[in-house]
């Protein structure tokens, strides 16, 4: 991909490892240690370095203690199964080999990996390094971030990954902007994250309303009004029977964009590893495959060096 500015990816770790997992059969290494998850977000996360060239790269992860959303609402992903052991015990594997390939490891109590992603893609785009960022992903709620300076390249079953810009998002959202989606998933809710949104609401009709009065504060501002509204009787009772639900949503959707993190530019740069450490790590996980792909982004970057 050819590039004006230079490159930033920032990897949403969690949702990869967990999309490998599930998505990989049962891999095992020369110890019978299950590695599949590791061995798929190895292979998507170079696949990402050889589609965007990258001159920074950062990774997020998810803790697996409870977040300030948590605090404001008990049932929020209350709904999902625990983290299947085999899978949490590849996090560390995952951890390692980024650490031997000098990729710095963001995660904060209290905060999810989402909220670490929107944080250092706003500050590297207050910063002086003209760069523009590609956010890794497997969920789709990460695309809110998306800016002009800003893209998500989801990840999706097999090789159909898509590179989402604003024109990319508001083509699957029949209109919305990025910055609409923490509100589109507040009216509507979400199922996956337990966000309860408007009963009764559901996406054609959060989008239509959103195309309207482009927020949820204008929808209530309207609704708020003694003048005649272009709302249906039925959505208007709705919309005012939940309204605390409406906002608490909006609140529990949001990605965070202030978490107090401290980032060095320096230590995010690509390409500042030792070589024989990181493929001697690889040779004993058992990825030759990945190790030959590896070899081969290497070699293209030090073509394009000499370019």
């Amino acid at each position: 991909m050819k590039k004006d500015k230079k490159r930033l990816i920032i990897t949403d770790s969690n949702s990869i490892i967990h999309r490998s997992f599930h998505a990989l059969p049962p891999l095992k290494n020369k110890d019978g240690e299950l590695v599949n998850a590791a061995y798929g977000f190895l292979a998507i996360f170079l696949k990402t370095i050889k589609d965007f060239e990258p001159d920074y790269i950062a990774t997020c992860f998810d803790l697996p203690e409870s977040t300030f959303r948590h605090k404001e609402y008990e049932e929020y992903k209350s709904q999902r199964p625990p983290t299947p052991k085999k899978l949490y015990q590849q996090i560390p594997v995952v951890k390692k080999l980024l650490k031997l390939l000098n990729v710095p490891i963001f995660e904060k109590k209290g905060f999810e990996a989402d909220d670490l992603i929107g944080t250092i893609s706003k500050k590297v785009k207050k910063s002086d390094l003209n760069v523009e960022t590609i956010i890794l992903s497997g969920d789709l709620d990460i695309l809110q971030l998306v800016d002009q300076d800003t893209k998500v390249y989801l990840s999706k079953s097999g090789k159909n990954n898509v590179l989402y810009n604003k024109e990319k998002v508001k083509e699957k959202y029949l209109g919305l902007k990025p910055k609409q989606l923490d509100d589109f998933r507040a009216l509507r809710g979400d199922p996956s994250d337990n966000i309860p949104g408007i009963s009764g609401i559901g996406q054609k009709t959060a989008i239509k309303l959103l195309n309207k009065f482009d927020n949820i504060e204008n929808i209530y501002k309207e609704l708020e009004s003694k003048k005649d509204i272009d709302i249906t009787k039925r959505n208007q009772k709705l919309l005012k029977k939940d309204k605390e639900k409406a906002f608490l949503s909006q609140f529990l959707a949001e990605i965070k964009r202030d978490v107090p993190i401290k980032i060095d530019y320096k230590k995010m740069e690509w390409g500042n590893y030792d070589r024989e450490k990181v493929f001697k790590f690889l040779q004993e996980l058992g990825f030759k495959t990945l190790i030959k792909r590896f070899k081969k982004i290497e070699e293209k970057n030090s073509l394009l060096k000499l370019l």
